[in-house]
């Protein structure tokens, strides 16, 4: 076997299948495009989802991809066991109805064994297959060396995932020998496919040749696929750690140079603590992920993505805080990933300008978070030992991991220096529950739809022409399909998909809609159909879907005509989209992406990666500049050229979207140049006006900008105005430029007034305080004074703690209101060392279904329940009794 190091492995797949006629397919964005389904791409076969459920034809139907993944469902195993990881790399090769198993399985076993390729010994290798596939059991053992004996049946070699595609699948195993066996030989688990370390799996390939259809649950009477198809799955570090002869996938080239960088940092050995590994091997992994998932265009946050990335930055600082490291340091090892990774990914070296910054502000953001949670942990552990318990609760604990991203092992590590339990139990109830919501919150989760044989198998010839005509005469009906058949004819009243070997309607693409418009049988004047929608099928034919008016044959001409007033103010929003995009670009920075769009006839949106909302003054600006280049009246050209050409143009790829050999490339005066291939307006001038609806977050580190253009912006500006002209009349103004001084003065006017209500309301409350002083109550050992105040805010209540302490009548008081039904408690105390009065509101908060906190002499808390606050001032003596 060759000494191969990661770089080697990965480009000797991918050459291995180009030599035999595959398109090597890139790394797509970790970020879906176009597939709520998925949060991240999680395998190789993922980006290529739209081939195999039949949706897009692709160009060759022979693929090969290296693709970077992120799976984060067992999170918790990263770093205690051998193989799992956050993100990795997939190879695989792939065939959308070409080859199948009698190909796929002979190049699988050369390039396995091949002196060309890896070179492995053929006595090193055992294959998996499903019991009734005998073909794939007989096709491994004619492989030339093959060694008799080394093919084992396995009742779970089926791959099925639900609806859709599904079938065998014969799954690799490599034997690293027996100073990884760490079973004896008579173990039930000792073999190729049982939990063992000697066998290591290395390669799955899937025989994709049956429809799983709804309602089916025996895999037996599946149907078989129109197109049967080939999806394989080779890990790239299980292959390193074979090729390097590590214990583990961590010792190898795509990890040790950061394990390295770590041990320099924090001044530990690797290999000398079993619970150091844990963390530098943690650190090593989460790091790799957090970096290429940044560069692809996702940041920290609360949810979603954003979610999974704090997650994994938090854990790896509270592991370098394991191994002793007390200050940000992450933004130190991901140049280092860069050098690891850069002979096939060199765009994280290219973009550690936006990488570091996000990490470094995150890093610094949770070392505070931090704190408070070490707070919140030895106050845990304080008042355990105060009450003479042995642990804490199971829900504190899950706090500690939720909210402050405290790792539960940690909060065990700490509470045994202490000499105290937590209760895992209740702990795990409280994961399960956080488990549930995510998943309730993620909804069913499609993966592959059913294949839709009647458009795969449609291969008749249709040109778009809209780039030049708005309507088309004589255009020949080609096919008719109505609920899933094709047929020679339809009637009316059906809904059926149409198409025309010419046609001049815009399919959806790229977020701009489609056409609409009528159907004419030639030369007549009554409409035949209603197109409802056009969308792209898979053999590149535009699909109309439309509403039947008369009876249509194949064969039958016609005449095709667009709702042309539809298709202008479709055509200029998305002309507005480019000039946004570009102003956005300009303003706010070159880090900005365009993450998504929506171009209607009504409006525009616009979705892009950036961290916090724009001020007004960027907004402003952006508006500003749109409109000048609206102004100048700048003409519109496009131009059909290769990819190379088109970036020498200077043409802007919209991210994470895919071209063919050819691209269409729009340019706005010398103002814009992207690819597109959409329609649009003629001149700048033609979009009359450009204006800003709105700007909001869509999702961690995501923005969107909604807009309005021509008539619609004329009408949003009328419409304000208006409002403005009736506020003007309330006032007895005549003129709205005199409103932001009218709104002026009214509210000095009102902050005199709410001064004046105040102090007169202190004076009353103080006034109230000089009786309730002479109400005071005892509990133990303790005095105190509870009072309830009609419509006074925080501070009034505090004026009268203050007068409290002038006279010191009791140690403690208690003190509630509820302004607008908003319940308040303050509580002070007097003696703060016996009596902290931050634990005593957190107690009483609870019946105003609340919350609060503050220093031990004096604490505030909120809450929902006004009706509560009875209760809340009967529950002071109760905990005063307790102390």
């Amino acid at each position: 076997m060759k000494k191969l190091n990661s770089a080697q492995i990965r480009q000797m797949f991918l050459d291995f299948f180009k030599s035999k006629g595959h398109k090597i397919e890139p790394s797509q964005s970790l970020i879906p495009k176009d597939d709520p389904s998925l949060l991240w791409i999680n395998s190789g076969v993922a980006t290529l989802k739209k081939y195999f459920d039949g949706s897009q034809i692709p160009e060759n139907p022979r693929m090969v991809n290296a693709q970077k993944s992120i799976r984060t469902n067992d999170i918790e195993n990263v770093g205690h066991t051998a193989r799992h990881h956050t993100f990795f790399e997939m190879l695989g090769n792939f065939s959308v109805g070409d080859y199948f198993k009698k190909e796929v399985i002979p190049w699988a076993w050369e390039l396995l064994t091949s002196p060309d390729w890896f070179g492995i010994e053929p006595e090193k290798l055992y294959v998996t297959y499903y019991p009734r596939d005998l073909e794939t059991k007989k096709l491994w053992e004619e492989q030339p060396g093959f060694i008799s004996g080394h093919t084992v049946a396995q009742e779970d070699n089926f791959w099925d995932i639900g609806e859709g595609p599904s079938g065998p699948d014969t799954e690799i195993f490599f034997d690293r020998g027996r100073k990884f066996q760490d079973l004896p030989d008579e173990d039930p688990e000792m073999y190729p496919g049982g939990e063992n370390e000697r066998y290591l799996e290395v390669w799955n390939i899937v025989f994709s040749q049956f429809n799983h259809l709804p309602g089916l649950t025996d895999n037996s009477q599946y149907p078989e696929l129109p197109h049967k198809n080939i999806d394989t799955g080779m890990g790239l570090e299980r292959m390193v750690s074979i090729f390097e002869d590590a214990p583990t996938n961590f010792e190898t080239d795509l990890f040790l140079p950061l394990i390295h960088q770590t041990e320099k940092i924090s001044g530990k050995k690797y290999g000398v603590s079993k619970q150091d590994d844990i963390s530098f091997k943690i650190i090593a992994d989460h790091i790799r992920a957090v970096t290429f998932a940044i560069s692809d265009g996702a940041l920290p946050g609360n949810t979603g993505r954003g979610y999974v990335i704090r997650r994994l930055l938090r854990r790896a600082v509270m592991h370098g805080r394991k191994l002793g490291i007390e200050r940000p340091f992450l933004t130190e090892l991901v140049p280092t990933v860069g050098k690891i990774m850069h002979s096939y990914y060199p765009e994280i070296s290219e973009n550690q300008g936006k990488i570091i910054p996000v990490i470094k502000n995150e890093e610094e953001r949770f070392g505070k978070t931090l704190s408070a949670g070490i707070e919140l942990l030895d106050d845990l552990i304080k008042q355990a030992k105060e009450k003479g318990e042995k642990s804490i609760s199971g829900k504190a604990a899950f706090k500690l991991f939720d909210t402050y991203g405290f790792p539960f092992d940690l909060t065990k590590e700490q509470l045994s220096d202490e000499g105290l339990q937590v209760d895992q139990k209740a702990f795990e109830e409280e994961m399960s529950k956080q488990q549930e919501r995510a998943r309730a919150a993620a909804g069913k989760v499609k993966t592959f739809g059913v294949q839709k044989g009647e458009l795969l198998n449609l291969k008749v010839a249709s040109k778009y022409v809209g780039w030049s005509q708005n309507e088309v005469d004589s255009a020949k009906l080609s096919a008719i399909i109505v609920q899933g058949k094709q047929t020679d004819q339809a009637f009316a009243g059906q809904t059926a998909l149409l198409v025309f070997d010419k046609t001049p309607f815009y399919a959806e693409m790229g977020g701009q809609v489609a056409d609409h418009g009528s159907i004419y049988p030639a030369g007549q004047k009554d409409a035949a159909a209603e197109v409802q929608d056009v969308q792209n099928g898979p053999n590149k034919q535009h699909i109309h879907t439309v509403s039947l008016l008369k009876n249509v044959k194949v064969g039958q001409l016609f005449d095709l005509k667009i709702d042309l007033k539809r298709h202008r103010l479709v055509s200029y929003n998305h002309t507005a989209t480019h000039l946004l995009d570009q102003a956005l670009r300009n303003i706010v920075g070159q880090g900005v992406h365009q993450a998504g769009s929506l171009v209607e006839s009504k409006y525009l949106r616009f979705d892009f990666t950036h961290q916090g909302p724009l001020e007004k003054t960027e907004l402003d600006k952006i508006e500003n500049e749109v409109n000048q280049q609206i102004l100048a009246d700048l003409p519109i050209k496009w131009v059909e050229t290769d990819i190379e050409s088109a970036k020498k143009l200077g043409a802007v790829a919209v991210f994470g979207e895919k071209y063919g050999k050819k691209v269409r490339v729009v340019s706005i005066g010398d103002y814009n140049k992207e690819f597109d291939g959409g329609t649009h307006a003629e001149h700048t001038s033609q979009l009359g006006i450009f204006k800003i609806v709105s700007e909001s977050g869509t999702g961690a580190g995501v923005r969107r900008i909604e807009a309005v253009t021509g008539p619609e912006a004329f009408r949003l500006i009328k419409e304000r105005e208006e409002l403005l002209l009736q506020s003007a009349q309330k006032f007895n103004l005549q003129h709205i430029e005199q409103l932001p001084n009218k709104i002026d003065v009214l509210l000095e006017e009102n902050r005199e007034q709410r001064k004046q209500i105040e102090s007169l309301s202190a004076k009353l409350a103080n006034q109230a305080a000089e009786d309730i002083f002479h109400d005071v109550k005892k509990a133990g050992s303790y005095s105190y004074i509870t009072a309830r105040f009609d419509n006074q805010n925080s501070q009034a209540l505090r004026e009268i703690v203050d007068n409290w302490r002038d006279k010191k009548v009791s140690d403690v008081i208690v003190l509630a209101s509820a302004p607008e039904q908003k319940p308040i408690l303050i509580a002070a105390s007097n003696k703060p060392k016996e009596i902290k009065a931050g634990d005593l509101i957190k107690n009483i908060a609870k019946k105003i279904q609340g919350g609060g906190g503050g220093r031990p002499d004096l604490a505030q808390a909120g809450g929902k329940d006004a009706a509560g606050i009875k209760d809340a001032l009967i529950q002071v003596g109760l905990y005063l009794e307790q102390q």
